[in-house]
């Protein structure tokens, strides 16, 4: 689900943990935020651990109560909002102070955001409070930052009023929190992002805004006078500042010292200020604290915890983005040892940010692998003996997994429900979870093909995953068997795209964002060596003129591969088309490139998908040549692809409020095209699903006859065409199926949706493709974080 790309990125990623996946579809980019996020946010009590689980889809928010036995750290309970939600954010933020624990959704409600009050009663945590200001904007996300001492809370909201931000001091009298004041800094600017940061010392409240003055930063102080009221007290004397340092990231108090960070000073080494009050109560700044080793885009200071004795320092995007976790302890005459690195037993991976977040009390030190078992996030525990952290304890939170369904169908009944899904005419024949093809933790699913084996019959389904392919009998659609595993190339990455296409009973395969992964090649007739035992198999061949491409495009009428979005090194043919011989499956063999560098964004020619075909349609100048069309982010290509020396540009076609042209198909005639844009809907240019008809008639002027808009405002993703249905996988609103018998006016008359829950907003999440070439009349489906869906569409009435 994936690494941050820069510095910049992981600041991003750690202000807005919480927010959804970004885009599937960029240009070489990476996307999506962590999944889950177990341990994006920690709190540390007496032998008790308070770890936030904020990212979940298909259940609430949760805050996991961990507590140390003699048997190590147990999970005791769970934390959730009352009328918690699944995907409502809760436990983003986690701030404990003695019997009180506060819970920040910044998230919640469009981002005006929210906090839970919790109570320990006993054994016991209960939800006593939920303080929401009246008012709070649309983006406010209330909660992102949290600071308690006593009877007074302050609360952030650092995106209010386009993220000038705003803090507010609620206040407890007789058990009872209610606002008292509401604090503003003087001359903010939109996106300093007051309240970023937030620390208590006594009467004394420490304000970071880390964005004001070309993210230089500052650290505004607000004094509380006797009688309740808040002043303004001027600000921290700051080191000499640079544009980005963002100085106020982080700030922590305890003990009589304050700690400020800058994670970006020193060319994004990063540095931590310590301060100090003076007798008249002015605070001065009196050294600081660094790596030992200054390596740039460490970003030191970038994640921090204090409990006045040791300070603990998580820099994720260190290491390129391993990630790092130091420790330094205060010394007698108030300042730091020099910070010392501790070591998780299992190495983090590239991107994997070690030190996400982090927390330390006395002996105990708590920091996460954020992007561990692609994001779902792992908590490492370690105890100072002797003079050394040692690790104590790796916690996993478990997994969001649907239970398989085999046996037999489940029906759609009158009231549009298979199980626990929303259907309209289509039945689930049977679901396979993503643990039972073989996922591991964290795994997600992407593309599906199919293949047909001729010698026996059987039907596959062949399922795509972060980390290789699942091939999967599905002949028997009630009962589907997992029946060989396919791993990524040796030295590539896991990484959320990978696209599979047949063709000679051999399957094609390329991810994007892999690494050196280049073109699997896979003997399909290996399959029939299933035993009873899933067989784990390696790739025939490996064509290695690409590392990494975003999709495949195979034309089995000519025998040639189609490598789109290619990237990360090889002959990329600048993310346009490049051609592969794979007339002898075994043997591939460069045939050219093609690009229309009029088009893609980056004026390359980059093609995020493509179809090519023998044309047989109305233009008779181009009968029995190979047309390739691409959608190529900005705009529909056509190209006349027959001598693959000397390809030719025919035309190409842009379209109003264009978000990212992804991908299409020819009607069987070669007359229409239906394309779909990914990113329209989220980015507010339509308010419906947008399926786009282009006429053929004319390969050299080609004609948009009509914006087909959905019955939901989920993204689309992938769409096929077969005989007059059109069936389209439409993230969150799964499996719609549109019939196209008049090929102007297509009209939905079943759906099937993939991603439980009532949210089928625009967003990345629930059906990447489908299949529905199948000569049994089976349709197979691949759900993101769910799995894959055998099913069969019924006789139907028209919906749209």
């Amino acid at each position: 689900m994936e690494h941050l790309r820069g510095i910049a990125a992981a600041l991003a990623f750690a202000a807005a943990t919480a927010a959804g996946a970004g885009a599937q579809t960029l240009t070489g980019g990476s996307v999506p935020a962590a999944r889950a996020g177990f341990g994006l946010s920690l709190a540390l009590g007496e032998n008790e651990l308070f770890i936030g689980e904020p990212n979940n889809r298909t259940r609430p928010g949760l805050v996991h109560i961990y507590r140390r036995t003699s048997g190590g750290w147990e999970r005791a309970a769970e934390l959730h909002a009352t009328g918690g939600e699944p995907g409502d954010g809760f436990g983003q933020q986690i701030v404990l102070d003695g019997n009180a624990l506060f819970v920040g959704v910044p998230a919640r409600d469009g981002n005006r955001g929210t906090a839970y009050v919790f109570e320990r009663r006993g054994a016991d945590w209960t939800q006593v409070a939920q303080l929401t200001p009246g008012d709070l904007d649309t983006r406010g996300r209330f909660g992102a930052a949290i600071a308690v001492n006593g009877d007074v809370a302050l609360i952030a909201a650092p995106g209010q009023q386009n993220a000038a931000g705003a803090v507010y001091v609620f206040s407890r009298s007789g058990g009872v929190w209610t606002q008292s004041a509401k604090l503003v800094a003087d001359s903010i600017t939109p996106r300093a992002g007051f309240g970023t940061a937030i620390a208590l010392a006594g009467d004394v409240a420490l304000i970071g805004s880390p964005g004001l003055s070309e993210n230089r930063g500052r650290v505004s102080v607000f004094s509380r006078a006797a009688s309740g009221t808040w002043m303004s007290s001027g600000d921290l004397d700051a080191p000499g500042l640079e544009p980005n340092d963002r100085f106020g990231w982080s700030i922590r108090a305890a003990d009589g010292i304050a700690l400020v960070s800058a994670p970006m000073a020193n060319g994004s080494v990063g540095a931590i200020y310590t301060y100090a009050p003076r007798a008249d109560g002015a605070w001065m700044r009196r050294g600081e604290v660094r790596p030992e080793t200054a390596a740039p885009n460490t970003a030191f200071g970038m994640v921090t915890s204090f409990d006045g004795s040791r300070l603990i320092i998580g820099s994720p995007p260190a290491d390129t983005g391993r990630g790092a976790v130091f420790v330094a302890t205060r010394t007698p005459d108030g300042m730091f040892s020099v910070p010392r690195r501790i070591m998780t037993s299992d190495a983090p991976a590239r991107g994997e940010q070690f030190g996400g977040a982090v927390a330390i009390r006395g002996n105990l030190a708590v920091a996460t692998i954020s992007g561990d078992d692609h994001g779902l996030g792992t908590v490492v525990v370690f105890e100072h003996t002797d003079g050394t952290w040692t690790e104590s304890a790796v916690l996993k939170g478990e997994a969001e997994t649907l239970a398989s369904v085999r046996g037999g169908e489940v029906r759609c009944s009158e009231q549009g429900m298979a199980a626990q899904f929303d259907c309209r005419d289509v039945e689930m024949l049977s679901f396979l979870s993503i643990p039972d093809l073989g996922g591991a933790r964290g795994v997600r699913l992407n593309d599906i093909w199919g293949w047909t084996d001729p010698q026996t019959g059987k039907e596959y389904a062949l399922v795509g995953r972060i980390d290789g392919m699942s091939a999967v009998d599905v002949s028997d659609p009630a009962n589907p068997v997992f029946v060989a595993d396919l791993p990524l190339t040796t030295g590539a990455n896991p990484a959320v795209w990978r696209d599979i296409k047949v063709y000679r009973d051999h399957a094609f395969i390329v991810a994007d964002g892999a690494g050196s992964h280049g073109m699997q090649v896979l003997d399909l007739a290996r399959l029939r060596a299933f035993s009873g035992s899933p067989l784990q198999l390696e790739p025939d061949t490996v064509y290695a003129s690409i590392n990494s491409a975003h999709n495949i495009v195979i034309n089995e009428e000519s025998g040639f591969a189609y490598i789109v979005g290619a990237r990360q090194g090889g002959e990329t043919c600048g993310g346009g088309l490049h051609m592969v011989d794979i007339r002898e499956p075994a043997r591939p063999a460069f045939a050219g490139c093609f690009a229309d560098p009029q088009t893609g964004r980056a004026s390359t020619g980059y093609s995020h998908d493509a179809q090519c075909v023998i044309y047989n349609g109305p233009d008779e100048r181009y009968r029995g040549r190979e047309i390739c069309l691409g959608s190529n982010e900005t705009a529909l290509s056509i190209a006349d692809v027959t001598d693959k020396e000397n390809p030719r540009a025919l035309s190409r076609a842009s379209y109003p409020n264009v978000g990212y042209s992804h991908q299409g198909w020819l009607d069987e005639s070669h007359r229409y095209f239906y394309m779909n844009d990914e990113l329209d809907e989220l980015n507010g240019l339509t308010t419906r699903t947008r399926t786009l008809v282009w006429d053929l008639a004319d390969l050299e002027d080609p004609q948009l006859v009509t914006e087909h808009a959905g019955v939901e405002a989920s993204s689309d993703h992938n769409l096929y065409i077969r005989d007059d249905l059109m069936y389209q996988s439409n993230y969150k609103s799964g499996l719609r199926i549109l019939d196209i018998s008049d090929r102007e006016n297509p009209r939905e008359v079943a759906f099937f949706k993939t991603f439980p829950g009532d949210d089928a907003a625009a967003g990345f999440a629930g059906s990447w493709s489908n299949y529905p070439y199948f000569r049994s009349g089976i349709i197979v489906v691949s759900s993101i974080g769910e799995g894959l869906f055998v099913l069969k569409k019924r006789d139907t009435t028209t919906v749209f």
